[in-house]
């Protein structure tokens, strides 16, 4: 069905742009943090800046928040590989997490604590681009034999309303990161309902900004648990 091809090029293509930032991030670690003898605070931040980026572009992709829930919906075969897909994501959330732990309260990272943050961060990056490999070569031909064609229809329009929404908050003059982030809660669901995007999801909270010559902050607070909707859908 073409209105079923379209839909998954046009995912295909949001998966390709999450990809390229993944690895541009990974190699950004392997090819300067690794190289260092100690890390900075700033560096630090920086660091789990884009983590938290990254896991929230993950989050809010099409695929996560259109194609998966019909596909569920349509087929009990899918339950392996969702559950799958959600032990990767919760492997790139707990290297994240652990990383946290250990760093919030210093001052600076050196010798083989720098090895230890890398490492982190490229298991998270592994973990969250293993998962797209997998939605692209399992979950969408999954999806092609077993969702119907009135489903596809629904869920292109869906598609075709996220990205309206997308381009008004644009042109509000949010970024592009957070416009894409009120865009997707902001979604059409099935019935023309609106959802106002009220949930919880796994936040990956930054380190704290302070200067070098300031004394060390104290670690941030522990995420709280995601809702069973979360781990559903993307642990």
């Amino acid at each position: 069905m073409l209105t079923a091809t379209y839909t998954l090029v046009a995912l295909s293509v949001e998966q390709s742009s999450v990809r390229l930032s993944l690895l541009s991030f990974q190699k950004y670690v392997r090819t300067t943090l690794m190289q260092q003898n100690r890390m900075t605070l700033s560096q630090l931040e920086y660091a789990c800046e884009n983590l938290n980026t990254l896991y929230q572009a993950c989050h809010w992709r099409k695929t996560e928040m259109y194609l998966i829930p019909a596909l569920r919906d349509a087929t009990e075969r899918a339950d392996h590989l969702l559950e799958e897909l959600n032990r990767l994501n919760q492997s790139a959330l707990l290297s994240i997490r652990v990383l946290q732990d250990k760093l919030g309260s210093l001052a600076d990272v050196r010798d083989e604590q720098v090895s230890e943050v890398c490492n982190s961060i490229d298991a998270f990056c592994a973990a969250l681009l293993k998962r797209l490999e997998k939605e692209e070569q399992e979950l969408f031909a999954l999806a092609r034999n077993a969702i119907a064609g009135e489903t596809w229809f629904s869920i292109a329009n869906q598609l075709m309303m996220h990205d309206k929404h997308l381009d008004e908050m644009k042109r509000s003059g949010l970024p592009p990161a957070e416009a894409a982030q009120v865009a997707a809660r902001r979604r059409a669901l099935p019935g023309g309902e609106m959802d106002d995007g009220q949930i919880s999801i796994p936040g990956l909270q930054v380190l704290p900004i302070i200067s070098l010559d300031d004394a060390p902050a104290a670690p941030a607070p522990r995420p709280t648990r995601s809702t069973p909707r979360d781990d559903a859908l993307m642990k």
